[in-house]
């Protein structure tokens, strides 16, 4: 079973409504950008624009495509929609949308903290094993996002593709640009399913026709996955997730932080270029 399946899946499976947990936003907001996270999902980003503007270019279609924390351990009986599934503690919630828990938030205009038990993708149940923190802030025109996880479990896992974290962008943003292991200029349109990748600068930006979008700066790895889907309906996205592969084990604390930005692909470019 590919470690994907279930973002992969999710995107297939658009029969039915998502009868989702009641939607809770707060918004951070400068001069520059406005970024919203949903605190009825586990206080996961779900919204990211300049500000005035009314395009999200985030996907939020479901609890799985939200910008969060998900990891992915050994195979443990449980069943997701009929599949085999494995050990996957979810900062939104469950696939049935059961919310995951915000026990802890502390905000202010620009910045955010907040720390969730995270619900198993397939089962619904609490994993109070794996606890997950986020710091967010809005930095002139970037939002600056630090996710920490802490695994007290007993069982150590095999190690697995990790996903940090999966980003998902509205399916208007069709190319993926970032430059490669040879350090040229690459643009893709990636296929379905998974496409891999190195890259040889610390970024990846979703653009559209005019080269306008969304960047990841992603510091923390050379590696990463990318898809779309184009079945003309809601479930339509571009996805993006920088990948690492670790295991989950005893005593197990884990940060990373990567960067959000938007505007031009220039305009990117140079904000890159000043992170590095």
């Amino acid at each position: 079973m590919k470690l994907f399946l279930r973002l992969i899946a999710l995107v297939l499976s658009l029969s039915g409504a998502h009868a989702g947990a009641e939607e809770k936003w707060l918004y951070l907001e400068n001069d520059h950008v406005r970024l919203g996270v949903n605190l009825g999902a586990g206080a996961c980003i779900g919204w990211f624009s300049a500000t005035g503007s009314s395009e999200n270019l985030l996907n939020a279609y479901d609890v799985g495509r939200y910008v969060q924390q998900s990891y992915y351990g050994d195979e443990d009986g449980s069943d997701w929609n009929g599949k085999p599934w494995r050990y996957n503690p979810v900062q939104g919630g469950s696939w049935k949308n059961a919310p995951a828990e915000v026990v802890e938030t502390k905000s202010d205009k620009t910045s955010l903290y907040a720390k969730t038990k995270p619900h198993h993708w397939a089962t619904g149940a609490f994993t109070p094993e794996c606890v997950m923190e986020e710091w967010l802030r809005l930095d002139g025109g970037l939002a600056r996002l630090k996710f920490k996880m802490t695994y007290t479990g007993e069982k150590e896992h095999k190690a697995r593709h990790q996903e940090l974290p999966a980003l998902f962008v509205t399916p208007r943003l069709d190319t993926l640009v970032f430059v490669n292991a040879e350090k040229q200029l690459t643009r893709m349109q990636p296929g379905f399913p998974n496409e891999y990748l190195r890259v040889g600068e610390p970024w990846c930006a979703w653009v559209d026709a005019g080269d306008n979008g969304l960047g990841l700066f992603m510091p923390h790895t050379t590696q990463a996955t990318c898809y779309r889907v184009r079945n003309g309906n809601k479930g339509d996205c571009s996805y993006l997730a920088p990948i690492q592969t670790f295991a989950l084990k005893p005593g197990l604390v884990f940060e990373y932080e990567v960067v959000l930005t938007l505007g031009s692909l220039e305009q990117m470019q140079a904000v890159f270029a000043k992170l590095k």
